[in-house]
């Protein structure tokens, strides 16, 4: 079998692989750079028909406001605007509790604190983006075999290709066993916790509300969609969630809103439910020469911040930055000079996201009657703060590290 030499292979042509494949757009036509997508899953266009069909029980990710810059200057965020709906402000509470903080774009002087877009239709954005570069596209198609070689790794994929690439970048999501196969350890935490996550109809406009409530069973989080509808995460102890799941739409519903109360409305749909377990999950390499690992591969949060895939994006830009920087100095991309360089952009960003979001949980988990007071006090003493608020609502935004 003939191989092909690339300078880099992108395993994983879903979000996080998609945008670094936008994202390398400017590299690609500047430096001729020969780049590969290797993707398990159909593309989500097609020329042939619009390749996206709005649903009601689309799942959506919480895109911040940086992340949006981010999709501008790859040029899609024109089109994913499309079907975005807007954060004009978000409440967090504890239930029983008085505290509260309200954080809102207007006091932040900008457009939203970030927006909700379904996640298909962002695949649908960047694989038209995509299709217009030069990549060399292997879908459907999985990597078989992965080995070290002399500058890179030799890929053996299932649609009969051999690539070799002097730089190739795990964006799999981490569930394709590549990671174990290369001996790439991963610490685990588990929550012992379950997300069940819904769509739903509520019977008043939610003028770009999001909710964060904080329960005895754990966070409920309520993000707007297009027209009345709401992102529903619904955090239960393990098990706890089965019962629910059984129930129908209408016991559900009432279930729901008698946990999260009156303030978004009434509950009056509720679409398809589903539910995973939550664990932190952190690599413990990001990079090795010729090799680097970017989104859920490297890092999986729990969802309670929505901050997993905007620390991705970043993660993205980061490594394009860094692989810019290299190729100016003439190190090719899977140099470690290169590597070292996105290591000590994204080092404190990963640090300082995963210790808030895993410390905002563990907080919220301590059932203490003090404790719950203290928190009070501090949602009340945050929501009176003005610049530490501020301070606050930029670094979830992602403008600020």
């Amino acid at each position: 079998m003939q191989s092909r030499r690339v300078d880099i292979a992108i395993i994983g042509g879903g979000l996080v692989g998609a945008s670094l494949g936008a994202a390398l757009a400017p590299t690609i036509a500047r430096r001729g750079l020969e780049v590969a997508v290797i993707e398990a899953a159909p593309l989500l266009t097609n020329p042939d028909s619009d390749g996206y069909q709005p649903s009601f029980d689309a799942r959506a990710s919480a895109i911040a406001q940086g992340s949006r810059q981010h999709f501008e200057r790859l040029d899609v965020w024109g089109s994913m605007a499309q079907e975005a709906e807007p954060i004009h402000r978000i409440h967090v509470s504890e239930r029983g509790r008085l505290g509260v903080t309200r954080l809102s774009a207007a006091e932040l002087h900008t457009e939203a604190l970030g927006y909700v877009i379904p996640n298909a239709w962002m695949g649908h954005v960047l694989h038209e983006r995509l299709a217009a570069l030069p990549l060399r596209w292997h879908c459907p198609a999985k990597v078989e075999d992965i080995t070290a070689v002399p500058g890179g790794y030799r890929l053996r994929l299932s649609d009969d290709s051999l690539l070799e690439a002097g730089l190739t970048v795990l964006a799999d999501g981490g569930r394709s066993g590549l990671k174990e196969r290369l001996g790439i350890a991963s610490r685990e935490t588990p929550y012992a916790q379950v997300a069940l996550i819904a769509n739903l109809e509520v019977s008043r406009p939610h003028h770009g509300m999001a909710y964060e409530r904080f329960t005895d069973e754990g966070p409920i989080a309520l993000l707007p969609l297009t027209g009345n509808r709401m992102a529903l995460i619904w955090t239960h102890r393990i098990g706890d969630e089965q019962p629910r799941l059984a129930l129908g739409d209408g016991d559900f519903l009432r279930e729901l809103q008698q946990a999260f109360g009156d303030r978004a409305g009434r509950f009056r749909r509720v679409g398809a439910r589903h539910a995973y377990p939550l664990s932190l999950v952190t690599a413990e390499e990001t990079t090795r020469p010729g090799l680097a690992v970017l989104g859920n591969a490297a890092h999986a949060l729990h969802p309670v911040a929505g901050q997993g895939f905007n620390l991705a994006l970043r993660g993205v830009m980061d490594l394009v930055a860094a692989l810019e920087a290299g190729l100016v100095h003439g190190h090719p991309p899977g140099s470690m000079v290169t590597l070292g360089d996105f290591e000590r952009r994204r080092e404190a960003d990963r640090h300082n996201v995963i210790r808030f979001s895993d410390g905002l949980i563990r907080l919220f988990g301590i059932d203490h009657r003090l404790l719950s007071h203290a928190r009070a006090a501090g949602l009340v003493g945050l929501n009176l703060i003005g610049p530490l608020r501020r301070t606050l609502a930029r670094r979830a935004m992602g403008l600020e590290r």
